[in-house]
């Protein structure tokens, strides 16, 4: 028996290469169907019913001729009104800018009457004081604070210690909150200034601010005032009198001996050095407010 040939299977298994963004067939739909099937199916019935596009019949031609017609003249009235607002607006603009300056003239003009009433009523009161008592006048005036001073004098300046912070304590300086701060105090300048007084010094100012006989030099928090105006240290103390036995004078005075004090337990820094020619200007909130001449002395003369 001859054996049947049995056919031969040719069939090969072919493998499609796999495509490389298999792994993304979310994204790959998104990209080949990026258009929504509604709105392809809308686009395709009305393109079978001859709306799409730009209106084909005369009347929707007409309306929208009308309705493009009706925006360029809403366009050109609005620039015809603002053309015409526009010198409106800049003539009330310089109106407002005269009104300014003229102001400003006036007030200039005002300051400049001040000005000229004040060294009237000076030259009247140094006039009035000369017929009671002589110079005395321009001694009150220097002493008083009420007129410049140029001389030689001593500059001290002093300065909070190293590293120093504010502290809680607001009060003496024999409280300890106050004690380990290292600040000056207002007290503290208080008996500085005394000091220089009591040595024999003419005219003083502290950080350019004149003292006059109503000067009050006070706290407010850390900060030291001096007629109500804060100062900031270093605190540049000028004194003018007799230069080298003013420095000498002030450092064996109360003062001095409690400014080494503050030095040597406290850390407060100061240096004192005579200088030749100091400038200090008068005190400009200074007025006299009453004035009355001395009476002479029954058998005097």
């Amino acid at each position: 028996m001859s054996g049947m040939s049995q056919p031969h299977n040719n069939r090969s298994s072919v493998t499609r290469p796999a495509r490389p963004d298999a792994s993304m067939s979310l994204l790959t739909h998104v990209m080949d169907h990026s258009l929504d099937e509604g709105y392809a199916e809308a686009s395709a019935r009305r393109e079978a019913d001859g709306t799409s596009g730009l209106p084909r019949t005369l009347k929707a031609k007409l309306a929208l001729a009308g309705g493009l017609v009706l925006a360029a003249m809403v366009v050109t009235l609005g620039a015809a009104q603002a053309r015409v607002a526009a010198p409106v607006l800049a003539k009330e603009r310089q109106e407002l800018i005269d009104r300014v300056d003229r102001a400003n003239a006036h007030a200039d003009g005002l300051e400049g009457d001040i000005e000229r009433l004040r060294t009237e009523v000076a030259d009247r009161q140094q006039a009035a004081l000369k017929q009671v008592g002589g110079d005395q006048g321009r001694l009150v005036a220097l002493l008083s604070g009420a007129t410049d001073v140029r001389g030689p004098g001593v500059k001290l300046v002093v300065d909070d210690a190293k590293g120093s912070s504010s502290g809680g304590g607001g009060g003496p300086r024999e409280t300890k909150g106050f004690s380990d701060t290292g600040r000056l105090r207002d007290r503290d300048m208080q008996k500085i200034i005394n000091g220089l007084w009591q040595s024999g010094a003419e005219a003083v100012s502290i950080n350019g601010q004149r003292l006059t006989a109503l000067s009050a030099i006070r706290a407010a928090g850390d900060a030291i005032l001096v007629d109500n105006r804060p100062l900031v240290p270093p605190y540049e103390v000028l004194a003018v009198g007799d230069g080298k036995r003013l420095g000498t004078r002030f450092q064996d005075s109360a003062g001095g001996q409690y400014l080494h004090v503050l030095q040597e337990s406290y850390g407060i820094r100061s240096s004192l050095s005579p200088v030749d020619d100091l400038r200090l200007q008068a005190a400009p909130s200074l007025a006299v407010r009453t004035a009355t001449a001395e009476q002479p002395k029954k058998g005097a003369s």
